[in-house]
């Protein structure tokens, strides 16, 4: 197919007039064919919240057989029965999205029966089986991702979380795990964040920057070259430890390495209209809005393609999101009694506000026209908890499913799995990384794909 006349290739976008900016896909930019259209990103997002989901009409939130009442209105899930969407009071924000959006009722990680309800939220993202099988947490989806197609992007992964850091076992602050016993530090403050993105230069100059990675490198040379030789000499238990230290030195190395091959690509220029970066903790819903937009701004220049927020930590009494329901709801009592007291008058009124934030996220991808559809279609985003309210369950997580239409999703039903039909939450990673373009067979404890919810 011919280009129109007004048409601009985004290479010449790119590079015309002299300047040089990494824009994403407009809608006047040449697509000339259905090939190309394929070459569009296709991006992930694992979002969890922290206490878990109202869900009062059975044990960990399973509706009880032969149960004749109607559904509960302030329920996290939408309807009672699996099939089509029908939408209550909690799940309200998400109806003009239903064609986007889907909820799995009966998945759960295995790796997280044995933990505490709270410490579930440890192998959300890995389903690592720290009790029985595995000494320390593993690998996330979103790092086995970043591993096949980080490299297209200047950065592999974005990680973000409310409060920041790894936290510790049983009290993780983070989702993502480059592998065993490797946990990434969160980032939660929105300026940092937004410089580490758009600015990482910190305004040096390019020429500088790349004079002091080349430096780092021959530091890093040495050091190898030294413990390499050193570690003839040591015991095993040394070496293994000595083992370590090198892997760390090469994952440095292969940081400086990526930077510096991407000081040859130019930075996004960014418009940060509307954007708080100064925003206050305890201002609930600027602060989580703008996390979520700068996932969406990382998502829109194409600056990465995986990213993982954690809102709220099971374990957030040190920090301002302790006080969040107050600040919305005038709960008079810490977020986390909620999940445990169940108050009429909050409970889901509390999943309703969650539900309103990442509803917000959802439609600002979905309103942005992308290739022949919107950004929503090529971006598969779970959003969940790792137990239910009150019960501290490990069992039967609040899942949420949205996008990714153009990668094969199907959309607009309640799926349960109880029962015979029972499979590992691990089942769906498999799937959405499928979606993405990571052939992976296996993740965790899965036993296939969920192949049915695609088209």
């Amino acid at each position: 197919m011919a280009n129109k006349s007004w048409q601009i290739s985004r290479r010449a976008m790119l590079r015309g007039g002299g300047v040089a900016l990494a824009l994403p896909l407009l809608n006047g930019m040449s697509v000339a064919s259905a090939a190309a259209s394929k070459q569009l990103p296709k991006r992930m997002m694992i979002g969890y919240f922290a206490y878990g989901a109202y869900m009062p009409d059975g044990p960990s939130g399973v509706p009880d057989a032969g149960l004749t009442t109607p559904h509960h209105e302030w329920s996290w899930w939408p309807c009672r029965d699996p099939g089509p969407l029908t939408f209550n009071k909690s799940t309200e924000p998400f109806k003009e999205l239903k064609d986007y959006v889907s909820y799995f009722r009966g998945l759960d990680h295995a790796g997280g029966w044995k933990l505490g309800g709270h410490s579930s939220g440890d192998v959300f993202a890995t389903g690592a089986d720290m009790v029985e099988t595995e000494k320390t947490n593993n690998i996330s989806i979103d790092q086995v991702a970043a591993n096949t197609h980080g490299h297209q992007t200047r950065y592999a992964s974005l990680v973000l979380g409310t409060e920041g850091g790894t936290g510790s076992y049983g009290r993780s602050m983070t989702l993502s795990h480059r592998g065993p016993g490797r946990p990434i530090p969160s980032i939660h403050k929105p300026q940092e964040i937004f410089s580490r993105l758009f600015d990482p230069y910190a305004g040096k100059g390019v020429e500088q920057v790349r004079a002091g990675l080349k430096r780092d490198a021959s530091i890093l040379d040495l050091l190898m070259e030294h413990s390499k030789s050193f570690n003839q000499r040591l015991g095993k238990e040394d070496q293994r430890t000595m083992d370590e230290y090198l892997e760390s030195i090469r994952a440095i190395e292969q940081r400086v390495e990526r930077t510096s091959q991407w000081t040859h690509e130019p930075l996004p220029d960014v418009d940060t209209k509307g954007l708080n970066l100064e925003v206050s903790y305890k201002d609930p819903v600027e602060y989580i809005r703008c996390m979520y937009d700068l996932v969406y701004l990382a998502f829109r220049t194409d600056s990465t393609r995986f990213a993982t927020l954690m809102l709220e930590s099971e374990q957030s009494s040190n920090s301002e999101m302790w006080n969040y329901a107050t600040y919305v709801l005038g709960y008079k009592g810490a977020t986390h009694d909620i999940a445990h007291k169940r108050p009429a008058d909050y409970a889901g009124q509390w999943d309703r506000w969650r539900a309103e934030q990442h509803a917000y996220f959802l439609k600002r991808l979905r309103d942005t026209p992308e290739g022949d559809g919107n950004m929503l279609d090529r971006t598969v985003v779970l959003w969940g908890s790792a137990h239910p309210h009150a019960s501290h369950s490990t069992k039967n997580y609040p899942i949420h499913l949205a996008g990714g239409n153009a990668l094969g999703f199907r959309h607009g039903n309640l799926h349960a799995f109880e029962g015979d039909k029972k499979v590992p939450l691990a089942n769906l990673f498999v799937s959405m990384l499928n979606a993405v373009d990571v052939p992976v067979e296996r993740f965790a404890d899965s036993t296939g794909n969920l192949s049915h919810v695609m088209s």
